[in-house]
């Protein structure tokens, strides 16, 4: 049980971006978010994780373009969060516990965090929960704990912990090293000597003491991002961050400002299957139990012959695999993966170089999640786009207006209320109306059924930046297009 004099803070990272799970993981619609290896998200199933455990509402660190993907989350598993706290950009773990630490303490003096990548995979739940439970004791004693998950092979994609001392009546060690993914060599030596474990990027400590230790080893990020939180905003369950303070806060994870420093590190060993999902190879591992006879993991209208090792997977069409092996294959409705498993840590190259393109296909998938619904464009060409639009019960979109492009809304099923310029009006099923350019309008389903729609635009540009709005329910007035 946890101690009665520490109350434990989940923390949950969410700010990755999965571009080795591309092209399923998109910018906007990152890995964590998806459910690539259950019928929850990862993110969802981080959350279910802490079930086990004595411990207050988790506190969410994420990217400001996916806080409505946060919230419609943890509502879809009737989780209620202390705080989603907003990055306006990606400065990687250890500002982001440095703000998750500051918001925490506002709560209590000083609790215990447990902090958690929320795209992680982890099989033993009651392990998990036991290995955390008794680790207390160290966070109690002022110990910045991680956690090192027991080899299963050399493994080249991770990092790895080399095991010191052990701690007298204690589950843990002391730290003798930190050490960056090894080559196959040496991956081979760590596993035959039995003193190193794989960093699992798990921590827990008390909410000062690394504010303490973040102060001595790197006091700038620390100053920066005490500025940041006292300059915050408060949205209901959302923290938003200055953009202007946290823009100059450093980049650094917490092994490289603090856990490589500190005197106070200790390593408890997780005996649990577990993987990062960094790669469509290890889902292809982590998914050991559903290989076929062939060792191939099929998902989705699959049909494979004379194929061995592979992971196929199919979104919206069949696949059909013959005569392949070790490959990965995967298909989404406007790009297909093919590449050698071998290579599946590489991908990061590939999304780099669309990018550079200014490809759309690292955003966003054909069907795009708004906090209102959902769109999907059906057909575009010069001058034209058609969208297929689904507005969720009791759901609005912003009050807007468009520079460069007219809209025609065509109701295909329930009712739609609509402010179009000076009008009301509402549509059902077979009536339209047309909105000008520059025209005010929005749209609204105040029904218990589900309001679809064709939205046609015509214009000279057609980018979804094109948008003014002067009213939005959900406070994205004078923000990007999410």
């Amino acid at each position: 049980m946890v101690n009665k004099e520490s109350k434990l803070v989940p923390v949950l990272l969410s700010g990755g971006s999965g571009t080795r799970l591309w092209p399923m993981s998109r910018e906007l619609m990152p890995k964590q978010f998806l459910p690539v290896a259950a019928a929850m998200s990862l993110f969802q199933l981080t959350v279910q994780r802490l079930n086990g455990l004595s411990a207050l509402a988790p506190i969410v660190v994420c990217n400001q373009e996916h806080r409505f993907l946060v919230a419609e989350q943890l509502r879809e598993i009737s989780i209620q969060p202390q705080k989603i706290i907003l990055e306006p950009t990606a400065r990687n773990t250890a500002p982001a516990i440095a703000l998750a630490a500051l918001a925490a303490m506002q709560n209590d003096d000083d609790p215990i965090l447990l902090v958690l990548p929320a795209d992680h995979l982890l099989e033993d739940q009651q392990t998990f929960c036991a290995t955390i439970a008794n680790s207390m004791s160290l966070a109690n004693k002022d110990y910045l704990v991680t956690f090192g998950v027991t080899m299963l092979q050399p493994e080249t994609a991770y990092g790895y912990i080399q095991l010191g001392t052990h701690l007298t009546e204690t589950p843990g060690y002391e730290v003798k090293a930190f050490v960056e993914k090894p080559d196959r060599a040496r991956a081979q030596l760590f596993y035959a000597s039995g003193d190193y474990v794989w960093n699992s990027g798990l921590f827990l400590f008390k909410a000062s003491n690394y504010l303490t230790e973040l102060k001595q080893w790197a006091p700038d990020i620390l100053a920066c991002c005490e500025k940041t939180f006292q300059n915050r905003h408060e949205d209901e369950d959302f923290v938003r961050m200055n953009a202007n303070d946290f823009k100059n806060c450093r980049s650094d994870s917490i092994d490289y400002a603090v856990m490589e420093h500190t005197a106070r590190s200790a390593v408890v060993p997780l005996t649990t299957p577990w993987s990062d999902v960094g790669s469509w190879a290890s889902l292809w591992e982590a998914k050991v139990g559903e290989h076929d006879a062939n060792a191939n993991v099929k998902v989705g209208d699959v049909i494979l012959e004379d194929v061995q090792n592979c992971y196929v997977h199919a979104e919206d069409r069949l696949v059909v695999a013959l005569g392949i092996n070790n490959c990965v294959v995967v298909e989404t409705a406007d790009a297909i993966l093919v590449a050698n498993k071998d290579k599946s840590q590489e991908i990061k190259t590939i999304v780099s170089k669309l990018k550079s393109l200014n490809r759309e296909e690292i955003l966003n998938h054909v069907m795009v999640k708004r906090p209102w619904g959902t769109y999907q464009v059906l057909m575009e060409g010069p001058n034209f786009k058609v969208k297929k639009i689904v507005v969720y019960p009791g759901a609005q979109l912003s009050l807007q207006s468009h520079e460069h492009r007219a809209e025609h809304w065509v109701v295909t099923a329930g009712i739609a209320d609509v402010i179009n310029g000076e009008q009301f009006i509402q549509l059902t099923a077979n009536q339209s109306t047309y909105i000008p350019a520059r025209a005010q309008h929005r749209l609204s389903n105040n029904t218990s059924q589900v309001l679809e729609l064709i939205e046609v635009q015509t214009g000279n540009y057609l980018g979804e930046d094109d948008i003014k709005r002067y009213d939005d329910v959900y406070g994205r007035v004078g923000a990007e297009s999410i």
